[in-house]
C-alpha cells in the first residue's frame, strides 16, 4: 500500500478512536464520589492495610487515609486511581494545594489541588510533618 493511502488512515484512525472514547466518556478522570470509593481504591492497592479514616478532598480527587501504623494518599491519575503510604515522605504547601515529596522513585511527588481551607487539615492531619 502506498505511503500516501496508509499514513492518512493511521493518522484518521487513531484520532477517531480517540474521540469514540471521549464520546463515549471513556475518557473521564476518576475521582472519589464517597469515602467508600477511596477505600476501594485504596485496599486495591494495599489490601492488608485497612484503612482507619478517610479524609476526602473537596474536589474528590484525592484522600488522605489514616492507617493504624501511620498515612497514606489515594489520587486519581487519569481514569485510574493510585495510592501511597505517606512514609518517609514531605509536604508542602503550594500555590494550589500541596506537594509531597517522596522517597519513592515511582512517584517522586504529587500535586494535589486543593482549597484553600483544606490544606492546614490536611497538613494537620499527617504525622510525617510535624
Amino acid at each position: 500500500m502506498p505511503l500516501t493511502i496508509l499514513l492518512p488512515l493511521v493518522i484518521f484512525g487513531i484520532a477517531g478512536i480517540a474521540v469514540l472514547l471521549h464520546l463515549l466518556g471513556l475518557s473521564r478522570t476518576a475521582g472519589f464520589e464517597t469515602e467508600a470509593s477511596a477505600r476501594i481504591a485504596w485496599l486495591r492497592e494495599f489490601p492488608d492495610d485497612v484503612p482507619r479514616r478517610i479524609t476526602l478532598c473537596r474536589n474528590n480527587s484525592a484522600a488522605l487515609i489514616e492507617l493504624a501504623d501511620g498515612e497514606g494518599v489515594v489520587w486519581a491519575m487519569g481514569a485510574d486511581t493510585t495510592a501511597r503510604h505517606l512514609s518517609g515522605a514531605q509536604i508542602d504547601r503550594t500555590d494550589t494545594g500541596v506537594r509531597i515529596t517522596m522517597p519513592d522513585y515511582a512517584a517522586p511527588r504529587i500535586h494535589l489541588t486543593l482549597a484553600d481551607d483544606e490544606v492546614p487539615r490536611w497538613l494537620n492531619q499527617t504525622e510525617f510533618c510535624k
